[in-house]
């Protein structure tokens, strides 16, 4: 089993392919990992070093790995924080020639994009892209509440405004679409909120999984949550119970990193947790 994973890289901390490719290899799966950008560390610290990389750059590298084979040994190509317009372009070729040359694999779309706390925080010119582009060739895509209005170009504060908004997504392609750090109207204030939507041959199918709020907000948590998602559908898991093991397996690394008390997730110390995490949170279907 591999996955190709196009994200940002850092020398320190843990976001980008730097939070999802140890939680992959700790489910068995060979991981391609593709960088975007090069960083010291994830943007909050007092300096960052590295940059972007150049487009031409990273479509080479998405050549080579092509020229290996890996598109035809992959289940999966995983994308999430993209840096540039034009990558996300490259991005995007690539996707349409891999899936074209092996319509087995699929493609995760994580599009990192925002949040509530800080709006859109890439480059203007990324998200109608990431939108028009990328979304379309999804099979999965992994938003967060803020991205996923963008993305529907609406607010959703009732999980019924969530599923129907997200049918102009299915209706594009992605089925299921992942709403992480989903806060609705009847979401407690000690709970954080998944809700997975797909397109089923019986219609729309909802589910919700809460985990209790932790006292802490540490990057990397979207990149973390696509990867154990990604891994549990490769592994041969329906979309509820990809979702509960997902929700489950993060909830142990942030609970392990709360006791812990440092600014980026103990994710290699929770290695066994993010294949067997010792608490359950099963996903409940709603519609």
């Amino acid at each position: 089993m591999s996955v190709i994973s196009i994200q940002s890289q850092v020398a320190y901390g843990h976001v980008g392919n730097s939070a999802a490719t140890f939680p992959m290899q700790m489910h068995g799966i060979d991981v391609v990992a593709v960088p975007t950008t090069l960083l010291s560390n994830r943007p909050g610290y007092p300096t960052i070093r590295g940059r972007v990389l150049e487009a031409q750059l990273v479509s080479d590298l998405l050549l080579g790995v092509e020229e290996r084979g890996a598109v035809e040994t992959s289940s999966m190509i995983l994308s999430g924080y993209l840096g540039s317009a034009e990558i996300a372009a490259v991005v995007a070729d690539f996707v349409a020639r891999a899936k074209a040359r092996n319509p087995k694999l699929a493609y995760c779309c994580d599009p990192v994009l925002g949040d509530r706390d800080r709006g859109l925080f890439v480059h203007a010119d990324i998200p109608p892209l990431v939108r028009d582009l990328l979304c379309p060739l999804a099979d999965i895509i992994t938003p967060n509440h803020f991205e996923f209005e963008w993305l529907c170009g609406a607010k959703t504060t009732t999980l019924d405004q969530m599923i129907a908004q997200a049918q102009t997504l299915l209706a594009r392609g992605p089925s299921p679409i992942v709403v992480t750090s989903a806060e609705l109207a009847d979401t407690p204030d000690n709970a954080i909120e998944t809700i997975a939507i797909e397109q089923t041959n019986n219609g729309v199918k909802a589910w919700r999984v809460r985990t209790p709020k932790l006292p802490i907000n540490p990057s990397g948590t979207g990149d973390l949550f696509a990867s154990l998602l990604v891994s549990a559908r490769i592994g041969g898991a329906d979309t509820p119970e990809a979702l509960g093991h997902a929700a489950s397996a993060i909830f142990a690394v942030l609970e392990r990193t709360a006791l812990a008390g440092t600014e980026e997730m103990r994710i290699v110390e929770s290695a066994e947790l993010l294949v067997h995490p010792k608490r359950r949170f099963d996903a409940v279907a709603v519609g």
